[in-house]
């Protein structure tokens, strides 16, 4: 009995992680969002020539596992060391986007409100809010299942280079890291 569980556990790991493979080498589909303050940026045409680190989530339960996200990029990829080690830092573009589709798209001005109220001011610049349709970007970057953010990593030409999902890890973050340096 544990053998099968090992074995289907294993089958399970196999598929997921090849759904997250397959759209690498694929380029980003064309994605309009907005700041907190409406300003529009256009992906990935405006962070074409710059590595891009997308994370994307389109239901509640997923943006949880996105907020996973949060202070470990920031403290990685965004914040600006001013010491020893200052010029050691990434040139990377970073987005966190969550989306607002069918009949949720409706609530994305509260959402946005309620990101100025309650996220750290240095975090807004970094999140962009969609509203419009999913089955395109479902399609696109075979979001399979909806309680888990995804992840993307861009190149300077807005090809997909890698793709995961779910909580942070440490080993999500070397992988990524890895192909930024």
């Amino acid at each position: 009995m544990k053998l099968k569980l090992a074995i289907l556990s294993l089958l399970s790991f196999a598929l997921f992680y090849t759904a997250d493979a397959q759209v690498v080498g694929n380029n980003f589909p064309a994605l309009e969002a907005e700041t907190v303050e409406d300003a529009v940026v256009n992906l990935p045409e405006d962070t074409k020539g710059k590595y891009t680190l997308l994370g994307m989530a389109y239901s509640k339960k997923s943006e949880d596992d996105l907020n996973t996200w949060f202070s470990p990029v920031y403290n990685k990829f965004i914040r600006e060391d001013t010491g020893l080690f200052s010029s050691f830092g990434y040139d990377v573009n970073v987005y966190f986007i969550p989306m607002f589709t069918g009949i949720n798209a409706a609530a994305t001005g509260t959402a946005k409100n309620k990101a100025l109220k309650n996220i750290d001011p240095k975090l807004l610049p970094y999140i962009l809010f969609y509203k419009g349709k999913l089955k395109p970007y479902k399609e696109a970057l075979e979001f399979e299942k909806k309680d888990v953010p995804y992840f993307f990593v861009l190149d300077k030409s807005g090809k997909i280079i890698y793709a995961t999902s779910g909580k942070y890890t440490e080993d999500k973050m070397s992988e990524i890291e890895a192909l930024l340096e």
